[in-house]
Order: structure tokens, then C-alpha cells, then sequence
């Protein structure tokens, strides 16, 4: 096993589904949409769900320039969660039900980008990791949108994932018991477009890249 980078992101609720391997944690964060940025203001811990993106080796997240969680981030020690579940777990006792899932946790200090060329290379980035290509069809930024908004990212040099993946399991003995067993697969799916009124006939939808399972 990896050593972890730290000891605050060290496993001790079972360990042995502790992954401290960058590309583990890379694949996990790159498979998300959203993540959730945990920080404390007066005392008062606050948990904020929002879009997510890597580039390199850095986690960036945006929100409006006056937010509560942009004001309260920029500059302090944040922790971010990502999680995907990828099937539920049914056993024959109801303690030993559970989920297949790969979750990450982050601890970093949250920096504003404060370059105008740097911010609009990470919105692109943001845009084009879900629709590739997307970018360069759309308007152009106004200045106004761009001051209106705060890209913020972290770090990932201290990080851990954690992966439960073995399905179902049973105490000893449980496997006669008269009860359905095993794992039901969760998968996202991307539906038909529905484009709103002003579309053009005949103009196709934009591609979208996304994980097709957890």
C-alpha cells in the first residue's frame, strides 16, 4: 500500500479500502460532476455542493464572486468529498447491506485565480471536459460575467480514496437464509436532448463525455 500523504487523510475505518495512489484519486475526481467543499465560518461548519474539474494537478471549483462559500474559501483550509456509488448491496441481514462506491477526500488551502487569461483557460476547461468542442461555438465571455464570477482551486498533494468493490457479503451461516442476495449495478444515462425554443430545426445537440457508470 502507498503511504498516505498525510495523516489527516489516513484510512482508519477500514483500512484496507484506503487508496493514496494520485491516479486513483485523478480517476475518482475526474469522474464526478460535483463535489462538496467543506469549510467553517464563526465556528459553524458549512458543506457547499458544487461543479468540479481537474487540471493537472490542481481541483478548481467556481461560484459567484459575492457567495458565501467564495468569500469564506478564498485563502482558507478546505476539505472537498467526491463520491460515486456504483451498486447497492443486498445481503440476508440488515446490517450487512451496503453500497459499491469510490469516494475521495481533499485537504488544501483554496486560492483564488486571480489572472483574467488564467480564469477564462479554466472556465474552457470546465466547459470542455463535459462538452468537447463546446467552447469555440459559444459567445464570447463578457467582462462583466467574468468579474461576476470566482474560479478557486486546491491541491491534490494531500488526498485518499476509499473503494468498497467486493459486492455482497454474508456473516457465516447466512448464506442458507431464505432472502435474495447480491448487487444491483447503478448507472447514469445520458436522455435525449431537449432543446428549448429558439434552436434551430435540424441543428444536432452538443456530444457530452461522461462516465457511463456510478
Amino acid at each position: 500500500m502507498v503511504t498516505p500523504p498525510s495523516d489527516r487523510v489516513r484510512l482508519r475505518r477500514k483500512p484496507e479500502r484506503g487508496h493514496y495512489e494520485r491516479a486513483t484519486v485523478e480517476a475518482i475526481v475526474d469522474a464526478a460532476i460535483v463535489g462538496h467543499v467543506g469549510f467553517v465560518v464563526d465556528d459553524q461548519p458549512y458543506v457547499i455542493p458544487t461543479a468540479i474539474w481537474r487540471q493537472g494537478d490542481r481541483l478548481y471549483w467556481h461560484g459567484s464572486s459575492a457567495s458565501r462559500m467564495v468569500r469564506a474559501t478564498a485563502d482558507a483550509r478546505v476539505c472537498i468529498t467526491v463520491s460515486r456509488i456504483d451498486a447497492l448491496v443486498l445481503a440476508r441481514s440488515a446490517t450487512d447491506h451496503s453500497v459499491d462506491y469510490r469516494s475521495a477526500v481533499i485537504l488544501g488551502t483554496a486560492h483564488i485565480v486571480v489572472d483574467e487569461a488564467e480564469k477564462l483557460e479554466a472556465l474552457e476547461a470546465f466547459v470542455e471536459r463535459l462538452y468537447p468542442g463546446r467552447w469555440a461555438t459559444l459567445r464570447p465571455t463578457r467582462p462583466a460575467e467574468l468579474k461576476a464570477t470566482t474560479v478557486l482551486w486546491t491541491e491534490l498533494s494531500e488526498a485518499s480514496a476509499k473503494i468498497r468493490d467486493i459486492g455482497a457479503h454474508d456473516e457465516p451461516g447466512d448464506e442458507t437464509w431464505p432472502a435474495w442476495a447480491g448487487t444491483m449495478p447503478l448507472t447514469t444515462v445520458i436522455g435525449d436532448p431537449v432543446p428549448d425554443a429558439f434552436v434551430p430545426d435540424g441543428m444536432a445537440a452538443p456530444p457530452v463525455t461522461l462516465e457511463a457508470s456510478g
